[in-house]
């Protein structure tokens, strides 16, 4: 099993060195009160699978990031995912180059079809 200096929070990052394994159902994280016994915090979870689980004796569980009863949960130290991470970026610098620059560059810098994409998911405050 894991030590808990290895284990981080699933949702923040943060180092789970002061909580005791293995985790209570209810176990939060000290730094962002998440809780910790999820599915997005053992290593089963997999969200690219039929129900985000790679055991297949596990029971489904629908939301997968409140706490829950699957006895075969197993926390893991890969669970933590940055927002900032390379597949992000890359999938941003894909974006820009099919619609154009940044969408932070100033309105006159912006290729109509950059805009175009903007004005779909801008909210005009007329309801439509």
């Amino acid at each position: 099993m894991t030590t808990d200096a290895t284990l981080v929070c699933w949702k923040c990052g943060a180092p789970l060195e002061t909580v005791v394994l293995p985790f209570r159902r209810l176990e939060v994280c000290p730094q962002c009160d998440e809780e910790l016994h999820v599915c997005k915090m053992c290593k089963f979870y997999d969200p690219h699978v039929v129900e985000a689980c790679i055991e297949d004796n596990a029971e489904e569980v629908r939301n997968k990031e409140r706490a829950n009863f699957c006895d075969y949960f197993t926390p893991t130290p890969n669970a933590y995912q940055s927002r900032d991470s390379a597949a992000s970026q890359a999938s941003r610098a894909n974006l820009n180059a099919l619609f154009g620059a940044d969408a932070s560059a100033g309105e006159s810098d912006t290729p109509s079809s950059r805009r175009a994409l903007d004005d779909l998911f801008t909210d005009d405050g007329n309801g439509d």
